[in-house]
């Protein structure tokens, strides 16, 4: 069933046109990535469809009657009211009879009142709508509801915006980056819950783990054209090789971008299994894992960077609280050559806090950071750059450097370095005021860059970067000699670039792993389960059990979900096996991993389900 159509829309500003002449549907269900270039009109497409913009020529056409709802970059609530206002102020039936009950429950002499409040919750079968209401909430860390929305941070209100999109489940979902402010636990809950709900999507992200494993369709606009692929991440990647070797033969350096991330993404284990069937503890196994994935790398790009003396940066029982609130408490670590390194961590946990400590550029309450004499930071926040008016774009570059050394008497010019990251000679002398939000990210990533730093650091470097700037990205910090340290909630940037990690638990605990964020995850998901706190509805005239019991319907559900999984591990060991003979042709390894990823995907699918019914089985 169509739910609304794009017919031949266009947009330009000024001389600049985005788009001309974009046609294409969404159908119920479809969950669909928009993937473009920076610049070339993503939000100014997701804006048109929400209705929050309009094109120059053409329309769109939405089935009557459906609701549509928007997560856009910026959010715009009522600063006088708190969390809960906020969400009760939204059209949604249920809300209000939640909202009566609650009263209620405060005022439970009134006998009169609380009975009406109960048989309105049972009416309209609230209870799960409630339940959910609060998982949602509690997943995307907004616990206390009475706190005034005039004082969350700007990803706090992404955050309740999201929540309130999910709660009131629209029609059609429209989201522009939904990853960004979420950190790493948000983002793989939000993933497992638009895998298993009914929802139809058309969104923007450059989470490629997101692409991969929620849309089951990719639309690219590419110079101006658009493409579709009936697919995830895996098979657009192939279907774009293909599409660009048959267009071309002068494009081999773009189909071997693409043939070169597919090759990747086929080798990589799953970054989230539902359970594990055994405790990975043995870290050196581990470690030489991440020291292979660095030595599969060829270097293409030699930098010749100043040199690292043998005192790098030595951390010394670090402390450092913000009131009662504790960082880092007797954090130690010497930096070796080389070493890349991740950092992830719950929001909040003092991540960017401890770069600035890294950098000198925040005092510690304790300990003692010595740099040595040959480091040369470069260090990419998440403040970005500083505009002044009428600069171009090479003339911004050029304050910070002219060239980047390689071996043997080579250097790149910070033009080149410019072309690599996508910007051609003619946008090299654009104003800088013309340029996109993902744009001006991109140069200011060349800034840093080209000041040619031998211990590089880089805090969120992927928001509002699209999948090919990534791509460019990655490969040169695959070839990038120096120290490296990256905070990221990006997990396939972070598969790809880090050997180790820094985990921050919260209160001052910072854990030093091993391994890229799939270890990590395949480490974490083999710890045993912790009981699920289970809510139970109050009741006036009897007492109610617990919904834990399994219904006749989830039992057969759940003996049949045992047999498929074991069918489903079986016919995954044959395909496996298969990639095992010799003189197997290149079509059918595109074959066999197509299907492997299937089983993969559908394996998970029935894993989390059987994982829930057991859980209630338990209860």
């Amino acid at each position: 069933m169509n739910l609304l159509s794009v017919e031949n829309i266009s947009k330009a500003y000024g001389e600049r046109v985005l788009f001309e002449d974009l046609s294409f549907g969404i159908n119920k269900d479809q969950k669909i990535a928009f993937v473009a270039k920076n610049g070339t009109g993503k939000t100014s497409v997701l804006n048109i469809i929400a209705g929050k913009d309009t094109p120059d020529n053409g329309q769109v056409v939405q089935r009557k009657g459906i609701h549509i709802a928007y997560l856009s970059q910026e959010q715009n609530f009522d600063s006088s009211l708190s969390i809960q206002e906020t969400i009760f102020a939204t059209e949604n039936k249920i809300l209000p009879i939640i909202k009566q009950y609650e009263e209620a429950l405060k005022n439970t002499e009134d006998a009169e009142n609380y009975q009406k409040a109960f048989e309105l919750m049972e009416q309209h079968n609230a209870w799960d709508f409630e339940t959910q209401y609060r998982l949602i909430l509690s997943k995307l860390k907004l616990d206390d509801l009475n706190q005034k929305v005039s004082t969350l941070s700007g990803g706090q209100k992404k955050r309740l915006a999201l929540a309130i999109i999910l709660i009131n489940k629209p029609d059609l979902l429209i989201l522009d980056e939904p990853t960004n402010h979420l950190d790493l636990e948000m983002i793989e809950w939000l993933e497992s819950f638009f895998k298993r709900e009914k929802i139809t999507l058309f969104m923007v992200t450059h989470d490629r783990y997101f692409l991969e494993r929620v849309c089951n369709e990719i639309i690219e606009l590419d110079q101006g054209n658009l493409y579709r692929y009936k697919g995830n991440y895996s098979y657009f990647l192939e279907k774009k090789e293909e599409r660009i070797a048959q267009e071309t033969s002068s494009t081999e350096k773009a189909k071997n971008l693409f043939k070169k991330e597919l090759d990747w993404m086929r080798r990589q284990p799953k970054a989230r299994t539902t359970k594990s069937k055994s405790r990975i503890d043995d870290f050196y196994e581990i470690k030489q894992k991440a020291k292979k994935r660095r030595q599969d790398h060829a270097v293409q790009l030699e930098i010749n960077m100043e040199r690292l003396g043998s005192k790098i940066v030595e951390l010394h029982h670090l402390k450092k609280s913000f009131g009662d609130k504790i960082i880092l408490n007797d954090f130690e670590y010497v930096f070796k050559k080389g070493e890349r390194i991740g950092i992830i961590g719950k929001n909040g946990t003092g991540k960017s806090s401890f770069l600035n400590i890294l950098t000198q550029k925040e005092a510690i309450d304790g300990g003692k950071v010595v740099v040595g004499e040959t480091v040369k930071f470069g260090y990419y926040t998440q403040k970005g750059i500083q505009i002044k008016e009428g600069q171009k774009v090479i003339e911004v570059i050029k304050e910070f450097g002219e060239y980047i050394p390689l071996t043997k008497g080579r250097k790149i010019s910070a033009s080149q370095l410019l072309e690599r990251f996508l910007f051609d000679r003619k946008k090299q002398y654009d104003f800088i005021e013309k340029l996109s939000g993902g744009e001006r990210k991109r140069l200011y990533l060349c800034t840093v860059l080209i000041q040619n730093p031998n211990f590089l650091i880089l805090d969120e470097p992927t928001n509002d970067l699209d999948v090919v700037t990534l791509n460019v990205l990655e490969n040169f910090l695959l070839d990038y000699p120096g120290n490296l340290i990256v905070v990221s909630h990006d997990r396939y940037f972070m598969d790809k670039i880090v050997d180790s990690l820094f985990v921050f638990r919260g209160e001052g605990i910072v854990e030093n792993f091993p391994g890229n964020y799939s270890d990590f995850r395949t480490y974490e998901d083999s710890k045993p389960q912790e009981p699920i706190q289970k809510t139970t509805k109050t009741t006036s005239t009897k007492e109610s059990s617990p919904k834990s019991k399994l219904s006749y319907l989830e039992k057969r559900e759940f003996g049949a979900l045992e047999k498929d999984i074991e069918k489903l591990e079986r016919k995954k060991t044959t395909v496996e096996s298969f990639f095992m003979k010799d003189g197997i042709t290149e079509e059918e390894v595109n074959e066999k991993s197509k299907e492997l990823q299937e089983i993969i995907s559908l394996l998970e699918e029935k894993e989390e389900r059987w994982f829930e019914l057991s859980m209630k089985l338990e209860g």
